[in-house]
């Protein structure tokens, strides 16, 4: 099996994102990883490749710096890691990233699967799988939460999807895109694979590596616009603790509360 994992370089969970006067948004100092939900990716694909045999690529798009992130997963286990990085990709919204995606999964050839997390951290918008399938023109298997059984040679995928109102089997042909749930323990990279990594040259592909033009990548290509981006206003919040002399006299005073407050 050939799997292709996309992964996103994010500031850490931990960061404040601050909006200065000038509508400047910035993480500051904070230090920056591996996209969280991403990491579940990884370690899935890497079970399927130790159970199935083949091989798993590491992508993502993003600057020079986010070879790091590729690194990691290389070190985690991962054979082969490309970044994505050009000029001409600034600006891309959430539909152009899934079609520089997707042309970045056409170039790697026979892929059979292609996982990522569900969502970045710091974007949350759960666009890119959907519209990565659609470009693709494969079965979308969202919010997957366990792989019952996979068969390479019938090109089948049984899945556990976690939705609100309980978790839904659904099987569907390879190759398709898969995004992931909380389902695994992501590992420690070894120490022979940080070694690998720290060797590896890792591949940059551009637009034209691609075969895609200007006008088909960036803020010129991408449908979402902020014309404005400021941080709302700070809210003061009093915290009250209601004291009474049994549970049922202090919940009738917090029931008066909140009608009073018109909560309820």
């Amino acid at each position: 099996m050939h799997i292709a994992v996309l992964i996103k370089q994010t500031p850490d969970t931990t960061a404040a994102l601050t909006v200065d006067a000038s509508g400047r948004v910035s993480w500051g100092d904070a230090p920056l990883i591996v996209n969280p939900w991403d990491e579940f990716a990884i370690e899935e694909s890497l079970r399927l490749k130790e159970k199935f045999g083949g091989k798993v690529t590491v992508i993502t798009m993003g600057p020079e710096s986010a070879k790091e992130a590729l690194k990691q997963a290389v070190a985690m286990g991962c054979d082969e890691a490309v970044l994505l990085h050009d000029p001409a990709f600034e600006g891309s919204d959430m539909v152009v990233t899934a079609t520089i995606l997707a042309a970045a999964i056409r170039k790697l050839g026979a892929v059979d699967l292609v996982f990522m997390g569900k969502e970045s951290v710091d974007g949350n918008s759960a666009q890119v799988p959907p519209a990565l399938a659609r470009r693709l023109g494969w079965p979308l298997l969202a919010y997957v939460g366990k792989i019952r059984e996979i068969d390479p040679a019938g090109r089948t995928i049984v899945v556990e999807r976690i939705l609100e109102e309980g978790r839904q089997v659904v099987r569907a042909p390879l190759p398709a895109v898969l995004s992931a749930m909380q389902m695994n323990e992501p590992r420690y990279p070894s120490f022979m694979g940080i070694r690998k990594a720290a060797r590896m040259q890792i591949p940059v592909w551009t637009a034209a590596d691609l075969g895609l033009t200007p006008e088909q990548v960036g803020a010129a290509a991408s449908a979402a616009r902020w014309p404005s981006v400021f941080a709302p206003p700070k809210q003061e919040i009093q915290c009250e603790f209601i004291q009474g002399e049994s549970p049922e006299e202090i919940a009738r005073i917090l029931v008066d509360r909140l009608l009073a407050e018109k909560v309820l």
